[in-house]
């Protein structure tokens, strides 16, 4: 009785320390995606997609007088409204308390005035912007937490227009805000600007989310499955599994071995494969996460 209340007093434990690490981190990402905001898109007047984009055209076009955290804060309020029934009150709750750190932050941010502007060139400034905005995006999707935006308006307008997949709704969305921007700013090239930004954010949040260990996933396809695995597990540190097949087309038996390899080991695998059965079918994929021996403990 006495275990198994430790058990449950270290299952509270860990709980509450999940949830403030949550909080602590979407903090984090908050202030990244604000000062992405407030030092180099704003500054140089880059319309991103989003909720974000469309409060910093607003700042913009109104000089100021509406600043971009109020409106980050103010648009998602009906998006936040609207999505309860759909999503429930635990994540519009989080979701709220996401978007009224952000706006919070980045008004926070202007206090410090022109001291945080460090680039002026339009470029770097989206490249700049989208290290750091991919950065706070990672860390939201990292700690399962959200600020509503275009993501939560794409699920509530497929919920209604069910054409194509949420992310055709988020990225028309996204778009749309991107358009208008260069329009209002009378500036065409914003949508390169914006372009550089979206790529370089969605690669770095993959990183925040995923790490920067990316495996290859490797299916042979062969008639010498023995040979080929007892190579593999010889040579290398990683598993092999096999599953035995058939060919269609043949009907012959074959094997079909399994195994992950980091990416630098991926051409000395082809190159063994080669020399034991050159008419091995080989299918090599990306695995971005792989837990298990030799590779990220579970």
């Amino acid at each position: 009785m006495e275990n198994q209340k430790k058990v449950i007093s270290a299952n509270k434990k860990n709980k509450i320390l999940t949830e403030l690490s949550r909080y602590i981190f979407m903090i984090l990402g908050c202030f990244s995606y604000s000062l992405s905001l407030r030092s180099f898109l704003i500054p140089n007047e880059i319309v991103g997609g989003g909720v974000s984009g469309a409060a910093s055209l607003i700042e913009m076009v109104t000089n100021g007088v509406v600043p971009a955290g109020i409106c980050i804060i103010a648009i998602n309020l009906p998006i936040l409204i609207l999505g309860f029934k759909l999503m429930g009150w635990k994540f519009i709750l989080n979701c709220f308390i996401t978007t009224a750190t952000l706006g919070g932050t980045t008004e926070l941010l202007t206090l410090f005035g022109d001291k945080l502007v460090f680039c002026d060139d339009k470029i770097l400034a989206g490249l700049y912007g989208g290290i750091l905005q991919g950065i706070g995006i990672g860390l939201f999707i990292k700690f399962e937490m959200s600020s509503g935006g275009t993501e939560l308006l794409g699920r509530l307008t497929h919920h209604v227009i069910s054409f194509g997949s949420i992310a055709t709704h988020v990225a028309l969305f996204d778009g749309l805000v991107v358009v208008l921007g260069a329009i209002v700013l009378k500036n065409p090239a914003n949508v390169l600007y914006a372009l550089i930004l979206i790529f370089v954010s969605a690669k770095l949040s993959d990183m925040v989310v995923y790490g920067f260990t990316k495996s290859k996933m490797c299916y042979i396809i062969t008639e010498k499955a023995e040979e080929i695995a007892d190579f593999l597990i010889s040579h290398s540190p990683r598993g092999v599994t096999l599953v035995q097949g058939e060919g269609m087309y043949s009907r012959k038996e074959k094997g079909v071995l399994m195994t992950c390899v980091k990416n630098n080991q991926v051409v000395a695998l082809k190159n063994a494969i080669k020399q034991l059965d050159e008419n091995a079918f080989v299918i090599v994929c990306d695995a971005n996460e792989v837990y298990g021996k030799g590779f990220n403990h579970i």
